[in-house]
């Protein structure tokens, strides 16, 4: 999707101001949200499949359930979203701020996320087989039965009981 479209009255652009708004349910394959403001945004159940939200700033958004394969949120800020159960298969996390992020039940089979901020996030259960995490930092992160068979974890920083652990 290359035009801009508008959807519940809110205009999907690049830079667009989205803050607060509702598109839960929203169909927004492949569209182009380079640099939004899409702070306290409702997206829950979205199909966010292939979308452009590099740089895109999602603080405290809901992203439940959403379907975020393949997509692009290569230095996006994720502060402390809800993407519980949410799809990132083979999406782009490089460089993005996760903090405090809810990721319980995520998929991230494939997912880059090297150098991802990851610190304070809630990952149980989360599936990142395969994920690059070269260099990732999970600081004080719940990993309690993540599944991070196949990733590469090389340089990733993590915590091990109360020992500081970087993973080679």
């Amino acid at each position: 999707m290359s035009s801009n479209i508008t959807i519940n009255g809110y205009e999907i652009k690049p830079k667009a101001n989205l803050e607060n708004a509702d598109l839960r349910g929203a169909d927004l394959e492949g569209v182009n949200l380079e640099g939004a403001n899409l702070w306290c945004a409702n997206l829950e159940g979205a199909n966010l499949k292939g979308a452009n939200l590099q740089g895109a700033k999602l603080w405290f958004a809901n992203l439940e359930g959403a379907n975020l394969k393949g997509a692009n949120l290569h230095g996006a800020i994720l502060h402390k979203a809800y993407l519980i159960g949410a799809d990132l298969e083979w999406a782009n996390l490089q460089d993005a701020d996760l903090e405090g992020a809810d990721l319980n039940g995520a998929k991230l089979e494939d997912a880059n996320l090297k150098g991802a901020y990851l610190n304070y996030a809630k990952l149980s259960n989360a599936n990142l087989v395969g994920a690059d995490l070269h260099g990732a930092s999970f600081l004080d992160a719940n990993l309690q039965y993540a599944n991070f068979q196949g990733a590469n974890l090389k340089d990733a920083i993590m915590i091990e009981g109360w020992k500081l652990t970087k993973v080679s």
